[in-house]
């Protein structure tokens, strides 16, 4: 059996497993496997910048550190994914939609190749993006405690100021109907 042989068998049944999973809808299998993939790079990459750096993980993280890199996490996902100023950043893979609420946006995701549909929602779902974001700010405790912990507070700080213009807001609205 012939290198082709096996790429084009092993191409088949690819295309088989998409069609059985995804029936009539476009699901991009083969780009959420390039993403998993570059993911696994992202990690791996990280652990070899940790080693060489000599970085060694902590026995454990505390709940402060844990509060602190999960709301910075949330405030990156949203801004990275929702916010309007951030568009240009998505724009290659999603179409606009509509706003959806205090400045921030509504996308699709068009129905172009698979790795640029899978990028588009990698890029658009604050979820996907909280697990990117989070591991790099947990690797970036390890190897760099200190420049990490101060964009993790400001990240923070901007969310907490998120909140508080939003109950100001709401605050306002009660008062005057």
């Amino acid at each position: 059996m012939t290198t082709a042989t096996i790429v084009e068998e092993v191409a088949a049944k690819a295309k088989r497993v998409q069609r059985r999973y995804a029936g009539e809808a476009d699901r991009p299998l083969a780009g959420y496997l390039g993403a998993m993939g570059a993911y696994g790079a992202f990690v791996g990459a990280l652990t070899a910048l940790g080693r060489v750096s000599g970085a060694r993980l902590p026995r454990r993280f505390g709940a402060g550190d844990t509060v602190l890199l999960g709301t910075a996490t949330f405030k990156a996902g949203r801004m990275l994914a929702k916010a309007a100023i951030t568009s240009p950043l998505r724009a290659p893979f999603t179409k606009y939609e509509e706003p959806a609420g205090e400045d921030e946006l509504n996308e699709s995701v068009p129905g172009r190749g698979h790795a640029e549909h899978a990028v588009g929602e990698l890029l658009s779902c604050p979820f996907c993006l909280d697990v990117w974001i989070g591991t790099g700010l947990a690797a970036g405790l390890v190897v760099a405690p200190r420049p990490t912990r101060l964009a993790a507070t400001v990240l923070t700080a901007i969310g907490v100021a998120d909140v508080l213009h939003l109950l100001y807001d709401a605050g306002k609205r009660l008062a005057s109907g």
